[in-house]
């Protein structure tokens, strides 16, 4: 019990806070359509619902995949947090296909809903909450990359960063940025249903609500499923050939290969060197070389091979404009 309790206090913060924040949203939002029956809030109930058991099971896998390797499992447990990651979305895909429905039906079977200034503080409460979040998880993603910014700057940084953030972290984002969306639709639509005859709205909102969620369903689960076959990651593989063709002793890079399992990073080196070299000095290179690179932000162990120098030059750099057409 005492490992797990360490490694629980290492899990995702965002996610541990965002699973905290949308339970009390959802007991909220779920009180107002009882008293209500506006399908708008039903809506964001089921979205709020799916958050917040979505983002306690990633806080969950977040911690346990930090779990150190075992003889049984030498390459630890990085991958971890990719499985949850996809078994959660299909939480978020079930309250989708419901939102949907719930949304259709009142399209096609209108009712006026009651409630109007419960409907409306409660949805704006729990949107500002929602954006609340969304900048919390804004910023553990800028703070995890070593970004510095602030104002508006921290919305900015924090989407052109997004694709380099941890898998969790980046789920938190994703869903409350759709939920902060999801809150303003829901607004929107109270608010026209209650002065005009248009009731269908509510319906047509749920429906959007719904479609955005699948929509995180869709991103996370491509995202993941990359991640528990072995996505390499090119932009560090850029940085550490760049890093290890620095060293004097080294020729050439006949292979490199940086594989990322949930927030760990593997390291596979085929370098070459002189042939002349003796085993001590080549022992000497590998000890320095690994020291270089074990210090890089979320390396966990690295691996190195060495070759004679054929004299035919195999690594070059990736442009920045490579790596973006990949």
């Amino acid at each position: 019990m005492g490992e797990l309790f360490q490694l629980l206090k290492r899990g995702n913060k965002s996610a541990m806070l965002a699973a905290i924040v949308n339970t009390i949203i959802s007991i909220i939002k779920g009180a107002a359509f009882m008293f209500t029956g506006n399908v708008a809030m039903f809506a964001e109930t089921m979205h709020s619902l799916g958050d917040a058991a979505n983002q306690f099971f990633v806080f969950i896998g977040s911690a346990l995949s930090k779990k150190a390797p075992t003889e049984k499992f030498p390459n630890g447990f990085g991958r971890l947090v990719n499985l949850v990651l996809l078994g959660a979305v299909l939480i978020v895909g079930i309250m989708a296909f419901e939102t949907i429905k719930e949304g259709f039906h009142h399209v096609v079977h209108p009712t006026k809903s009651g409630g109007f200034m419960i409907n409306i503080v409660v949805l704006a409460v729990s949107t500002v909450l929602e954006t609340f979040v969304l900048f919390k998880a804004m910023r553990e993603i800028l703070h995890d990359l070593e970004i510095e910014a602030s104002g508006l700057n921290v919305f900015m940084e924090s989407f052109a960063n997004l694709g380099k953030a941890k898998p969790a972290t980046k789920l938190v984002f994703m869903e409350d940025l759709v939920a902060a969306m999801g809150g303003l639709l829901a607004i929107i639509s109270v608010i026209i249903a209650h002065f005009t005859n248009f009731h269908q709205v509510e319906g047509i909102a749920s429906i959007l609500i719904g479609a955005m969620m699948f929509f995180v369903v869709g991103k996370v689960f491509l995202d993941n499923a990359a991640g528990v076959i072995g996505q390499a990651d090119e932009e560090m593989e850029n940085k550490i050939g760049t890093l290890v063709m620095a060293d004097p002793d080294v020729k050439d890079i006949q292979g490199i290969t940086v594989i990322k399992e949930g927030e760990d990073l593997h390291v596979e080196l085929e370098i070459e060197v002189d042939p002349k070299l003796t085993v001590a000095a080549a022992d000497d290179i590998k000890d320095r070389l690994a020291e270089k690179i074990l210090a890089e932000k979320g390396v966990v162990d690295v691996t190195i091979e060495f070759d004679e120098e054929d004299e035919v030059m195999t690594w070059q750099p990736r442009s920045e404009s490579d790596a973006d057409r990949k």
